[in-house]
C-alpha cells in the first residue's frame, strides 16, 4: 500500500499547505472581527460539506459497493451502478442546495445562537448563500473521485482538490492588493468557491471521459440505490467526525467574539496531519481491508490493518508534540498580519495546543472506522460519532464558560477521545484485534521515538525563541522551518535506528509495478 499511500499524503499535504497560504491571506485581509467570523462560519459549513463528500466519506461506502457489482455482475453492471449513483447523487445534492438556500437563516442561528440578534446573522446567512453552488458540485466529484480511487487511479483524485485552494488564493491575493473593504470582499471570497467546484469537477469529467465509469448516466432512486445511500449516509457523517466536532465547539464560541475565528485558524494547522492520514485511509486503506473481508484473507486484512495503524500512529504522535511545542511562532508566522493582531495570535495558539491533545485520536478513529466501513458497517461508526459530538457539546458549556475558547477546543478534543474509544471497544467486541506481532512492538517504538523528538524540540525552541522573537518575519520562518527539520530528522533517525523503518524496502516498495496506473 505504501506508494498509493505516498500518492494520496502528497496530495493531501499539497492541498493542506496551499489551504495554510489561503488561510494566512484570509486572516490578513478580514481578521478576526465581525465579518470574518460570519464568514468562517459559513465557510465551516461548506468545508463540512466538502469533507462529508469529497474527502473519503462518500469514497468509504461507494469503493465496497461498486467493487461488489463489479466482481458479481461484471463492469457493465458496475459501470450502470454508478451512472446511477452519479445522476442521483447530483440531484440530490442540487435539490439539497436550493434547499439550504431557503432556510439559511434558521441554519445559522441553530450553528451559532450567539449571532442571533447581531450583524453577523445576516452577514454568515449571505455569504453561506453565495457559497451554495459548490454544493451542487459537490456530490458529482464525490462519486468520480470514488471511482478512480477503486480502480486504483489515485493521482488525479489526491491533486485536483487543489484546484479549490488556488482559486481563493488567487482571488484573496486580488482583494489583498486593491485594499477593498472587508465586507464587499468576504462577498466575493464566497462567490469565489462556487467557481472553484465548478474547476474541481471540470478536470475531473475531462480526464475520465473515455472510461466509460458511469454510463448510462441516470437519476433515480431505486431498491439498489435506497440501499447504498441508507448505508452511506451514516458513513458520511460517521467519516466527518472532526468537522463537526468543530462545529459543536462553534456553536458555543459564536458567543464570545472572534472565539470561531480562533478556533478555525487553529484547526486549520489540525488538519494537516489529520487529512493527510485520514484521506489516505479513505482512499487506499478502505479498499484494501474491503477486498481482505470478501475474500475471507485473514493474513491480508491483519497486513492491511497493522500497516494502516501504524501510518497513523506513526504521522499523529510526532505531529501532536510539534504543534503543542511550536503553536505560538506557527500562528504568528501563518497569520499574524494585516488585521490579524498579536492578541488574535495568542488566543489561536492555546486553543491549538489544546486542539492538538486530541489529534492522535481523531487519527485513531479514522483508522479504526475504516474497518468497520470495509464490513460495510456504517451504523456503529455513526453512533460514535454522534456520542463524541454530544459529549464535545455538554462540556464545551462548561469549559467555554469557565476558560473561553481554548476551553471550547479542550472539550472538542475530550470528544475526539470519546470517540475513538467507543470505537476500539465496538471492534475488539465484534472482531477482535487484527493487529499483527510486528506492528504492536513497533508502535511502541514509535511512541518512543516521537516523545524523544518532542523533547528535544522543546529544548531547541526554548533555546531559539528568545534569540528570533524580534526578528524579520523572513527569519522567523527559517527558525521555525529550521527547528520543524530537525525535528523530523531526529525523528526518522530515530525510526530506522530502531528498525522501524528501513529504507531500502520502503525504496523497493515505491517502485511502480509493471501494468499499474495510479
Amino acid at each position: 500500500m505504501l506508494r498509493p499511500l505516498l500518492t494520496v499524503s502528497a496530495g493531501t499535504l499539497s492541498s493542506r499547505l496551499l489551504g495554510f497560504v489561503r488561510d494566512a491571506l484570509v486572516a490578513a485581509l478580514l481578521g478576526a472581527g465581525l465579518v470574518a467570523d460570519a464568514f468562517l462560519l459559513a465557510f465551516q459549513l461548506v468545508n463540512v460539506t466538502r469533507r462529508l463528500l469529497t474527502e473519503g466519506a462518500l469514497n468509504a461506502a461507494l469503493v465496497p459497493a461498486w467493487l461488489k457489482v463489479r466482481e458479481h455482475n461484471g463492469p457493465v453492471a458496475a459501470a450502470a451502478f454508478a451512472g446511477r449513483l452519479l445522476g442521483s447523487i447530483a440531484l440530490a445534492t442540487l435539490l439539497l442546495a436550493i434547499l439550504l438556500g431557503v432556510f439559511m437563516p434558521l441554519l445559522i442561528a441553530v450553528l451559532a445562537p450567539g449571532f442571533v440578534g447581531q450583524p453577523a446573522l445576516l452577514m454568515a446567512t449571505r455569504d453561506a448563500r453565495l457559497m451554495l453552488p459548490y454544493l451542487a458540485f459537490a456530490g458529482p466529484v464525490a462519486v468520480m473521485m470514488g471511482l478512480f480511487n477503486a480502480q486504483g487511479k489515485v493521482g488525479l483524485t489526491a491533486f485536483s482538490p487543489l484546484l479549490f485552494n488556488v482559486s481563493l488564493i488567487v482571488v484573496t491575493a486580488v482583494l489583498l492588493l486593491g485594499h477593498n473593504d472587508p465586507t464587499i470582499a468576504a462577498l466575493i471570497l464566497s462567490g469565489t468557491v462556487g467557481v472553484a467546484g465548478l474547476l474541481q469537477l471540470s478536470i475531473l469529467a475531462v480526464n475520465g471521459r473515455g472510461e466509460r465509469l458511469a454510463t448510462p448516466l441516470r437519476a433515480g432512486f431505486d431498491a439498489a440505490m435506497r440501499t447504498f445511500f441508507a448505508k452511506a449516509i451514516p458513513g458520511m457523517i460517521a467519516n466527518s467526525g472532526p468537522q463537526l466536532l468543530i462545529v459543536a465547539g462553534a456553536i458555543i464560541a459564536s458567543a464570545q467574539p472572534a472565539a470561531v475565528s480562533w478556533l478555525y485558524f487553529a484547526n486549520r494547522l489540525i488538519e494537516l496531519p489529520l487529512g493527510i492520514v485520514g484521506v489516505a485511509m479513505g482512499a487506499v486503506l478502505v479498499p484494501e481491508l474491503a477486498r481482505a473481508v470478501r475474500g475471507g484473507d485473514d493474513a491480508a486484512l491483519s497486513e492491511a490493518a497493522s500497516r494502516g495503524l501504524e501510518l497513523a500512529v506513526g504521522v499523529a504522535l510526532p505531529a501532536t508534540f510539534g504543534l503543542i511545542v511550536l503553536a505560538e511562532p506557527i500562528v504568528r508566522l501563518l497569520f499574524e498580519h494585516g488585521a490579524f493582531s498579536a492578541a488574535d495570535s495568542a488566543a489561536t495558539a492555546q486553543a491549538l495546543a489544546v486542539l492538538a491533545v486530541g489529534l492522535p485520536a481523531q487519527v485513531l478513529a479514522k483508522n479504526w472506522s475504516a474497518a468497520f466501513f470495509a464490513r460495510e458497517d456504517t451504523r456503529t461508526p455513526l453512533v460514535a460519532t454522534l456520542i463524541s459530538v454530544a459529549v464535545a457539546l455538554a462540556a464545551a458549556v462548561l469549559l467555554g464558560r469557565l476558560f473561553g475558547a481554548a476551553g471550547v477546543a479542550a472539550a472538542i478534543s475530550l470528544g475526539a477521545w470519546s470517540n475513538a474509544a467507543l470505537l476500539l471497544a465496538r471492534g475488539v467486541q465484534r472482531f477482535g484485534v487484527t493487529i499483527d506481532a510486528p506492528a504492536r512492538s513497533r508502535l511502541v517504538l514509535i511512541i518512543i521515538a516521537a516523545a524523544a523528538m518532542g523533547g528535544l524540540l522543546w529544548l531547541a525552541a526554548g533555546l531559539l525563541h528568545p534569540l528570533t522573537a524580534a526578528d524579520s518575519t523572513l527569519a522567523q520562518a527559517a527558525a521555525i522551518g529550521g527547528l520543524i527539520a530537525g525535528g523530523l530528522i531526529v525523528y526518522a533517525a530515530a525510526l530506522i535506528l530502531f528498525g522501524v523503518v528501513r529504507p531500502n524496502a520502503a525504496l523497493r516498495a515505491l517502485r511502480r509495478p509493471r501494468g499499474l496506473r495510479g
